[in-house]
């Protein structure tokens, strides 16, 4: 089988315009021509191209992806491992990254009140940024307001207690999702039952309407669901469905 330019484009989701660039640089040349001149590509060209793109996606400059796949001694099997490797490692950060987020969301959110080093050593690398995020979405709103007021005079062993809090009720999400339980379940309605009550109790008057619009950010918002997703496959999801179920319950009481 061979390909035009312009069905290869389409398989990558790149442009006939870098695929021709990527002949001229000799990165990627395609392996025939038509009686015509036109260029037709091979399966193993598009296994070049594939290698071309996750190192693209990776960072690394075409002068260095050119100098990896052109050194004979690494076989193609190697280069797989290689970027899983990577891909691995980058997605480990970004997970880190979004737990800090949530964190220092919630945090901000309740108008907590520690030192910057204090921040750090709780909730890790990353809650500056966020916490000015937070600030935009949510300054000014009566939760802020009454977040801020509740948590005033919170000592650091407070906020410790709290985040060992919010802990176990992610442990139990995940325990909840890997062993099938339902997210329609008594079992999981009291998960998000505690959740809602752990907001009331130390930052806000957490409503079910409220619970519900928390739920929702959680699987619309990619920081937030992959903090989920990493306690779990699917587990952004079923805590929505469970917030939605448990308000259902509540409010039929």
């Amino acid at each position: 089988m061979s390909y035009s330019v312009g069905q290869v484009a389409g398989f990558a989701r790149t442009t006939v315009r870098t695929l021709h660039h990527y002949d001229e640089i000799k990165l990627l040349s395609p392996s025939g021509r038509t009686a015509s001149g036109y260029r037709r590509y091979d399966d193993a060209d598009l296994d070049r191209l594939q290698q071309i793109l996750f190192y693209r996606e990776l960072g690394f400059s075409l002068e260095e992806i050119a100098t990896i796949l052109d050194d004979r001694d690494i076989a193609p099997s190697e280069h797989l491992r290689r970027q899983h490797a990577l891909l691995t490692g980058r997605i480990e950060r970004l997970q880190r990254m979004a737990a800090a987020v949530e964190e220092a969301l919630e945090a901000r959110t309740m108008g907590i009140r520690l030192t910057p080093e204090e921040k750090f050593e709780i909730f890790g690398e990353g809650y500056q940024e966020y916490e000015d995020e937070a600030q935009e979405r949510w300054g000014g709103t009566d939760a802020w307001e009454q977040s801020r007021q509740r948590t005033a005079e919170l000592t650091k062993d407070d906020w410790i207690r709290i985040k060992a809090e919010g802990d176990g009720i992610m442990r139990r999400i995940s325990a909840a999702v890997r062993g099938g339980v339902a997210a329609d379940s008594g079992v999981a309605m009291d998960i998000a039952e505690e959740h809602r009550q752990h907001v009331c109790r130390n930052f806000y008057d957490c409503s079910y309407a409220m619970q519900r619009g928390l739920a929702e950010m959680f699987v619309a918002d990619e920081r937030f669901q992959a903090t989920y997703e990493e306690l779990a496959e699917g587990a952004a999801r079923w805590f929505r469905d469970a917030v939605l179920a448990n308000a259902e319950r509540g409010e039929r009481r």
